[in-house]
């Protein structure tokens, strides 16, 4: 059985793609979902801010949901290495 990927490359590369963390997870449709609400809901703080708030600010919904993609890829990569090596052990 193939080992599963190194936690701490998930979270990189989570942080740097949204949801490639849940693919590299083996959970590609999970990765969509999260990708989809992070366009919907950056979309929506985007059109709803008010003029005067930071591009930060605007973007703040699909910014905390691409941070809770990247929590949930490496929490996952953490579980599955450690199922992993509790079974090789």
């Amino acid at each position: 059985m193939k080992p599963p990927p190194n936690p701490h490359l998930v979270l990189a590369v989570a942080l740097l793609l949204p949801g490639v963390g849940q693919v590299m997870n083996r959970q590609p449709m999970r990765g969509l979902i999260f990708l989809f609400f992070i366009i919907l809901l950056g979309a929506f703080t985007l059109k709803t801010a008010a003029p005067d708030v930071s591009f930060v600010g605007k973007m703040s919904g699909g910014l905390f949901v691409w941070a809770m993609a990247a929590l949930d890829a490496y929490k996952t990569a953490r579980i599955r290495a450690a199922v992993w090596a509790h079974g090789r052990g």
